[in-house]
């Protein structure tokens, strides 16, 4: 049984393992975080307008295939919850990377302090994203960079059971390694399962010390049934 708070749910990953993980492979899979009572109470939020501040269309944009929609600030408890829980052990990760790229580590212990920053720093739109994808659709590589304000780390959540209520759509991460070939990585997202991963580059050891290797992300190609997912993102827009 999951404790009551999101917080106990996020403390009770091995804190440690994850950021060897993330340090080797640039992500890495949280335990179970939700159930499948409340994955199936986030999807539900998807048909409700008012909880939102705008939907894309990601063919449209030729962002791949498929339709995301951000939340308002008013966020739902369990979407508030998690993003608070996730921020002072990614804010850890995150300091130490940007101590191995010689990166000043702008994000205060507070959370709100940050939000804050990114506000007068003109990036005061919700960032919190719910995917629905069909059978057909794929969500192009990317970053999800919206100014020039950026968390280091992000975290998306499955909210169906993969194989059951769909087939394919795999998260997908890219990393461009220096002076070599792309190294590409695979992910089923387990239900109520979170995913941590890096949003822009993760640092690798180098003849020359630490460099920074870019990443990007995405979603394979959804073969049938539908998929839905929620991206907690840690920088407003």
């Amino acid at each position: 049984m999951l404790p009551d708070s999101f917080a106990d749910r996020v403390a009770a990953a091995d804190w440690a393992a994850l950021g060897e993980e993330l340090d080797a492979h640039g992500c890495a899979a949280t335990p179970q975080l939700l159930t499948p009572a409340e994955c199936r109470e986030i999807i539900a939020y998807y048909d409700r307008p008012e909880l939102f501040r705008t939907t894309v269309d990601m063919a449209r944009h030729r962002f791949g295939s498929g339709q995301y929609r951000y939340f308002t600030h008013d966020l739902p408890e369990p979407v508030r919850g998690l993003r608070e829980a996730f921020y002072p052990h990614l804010r850890t990760i995150g300091t130490r990377w940007a101590e191995l790229l010689g990166r000043p580590a702008p994000w205060p212990a507070e959370f709100d302090r940050w939000l804050e920053e990114c506000h007068r720093g003109g990036q005061a739109k919700s960032s919190q994203i719910l995917l629905r994808y069909e059978a057909g659709d794929w969500n192009a590589l990317h970053r999800d960079l919206f100014g020039d304000l950026v968390f280091p780390l992000q975290v998306v959540i499955g909210l169906d059971e993969h194989g059951t209520d769909y087939t394919g759509g795999e998260f997908l991460l890219v990393e461009q390694r220096p002076r070599a070939q792309s190294r590409g990585t695979t992910t089923v997202l387990r239900q109520g399962h979170g995913l941590v991963f890096t949003t822009r580059d993760r640092p690798v050891r180098s003849a020359r010390g630490w460099s920074a290797s870019p990443v990007r992300h995405g979603v394979s190609t959804v073969r049938s049934g539908r998929r839905h997912a929620l991206g907690l993102v840690f920088h407003d827009a």
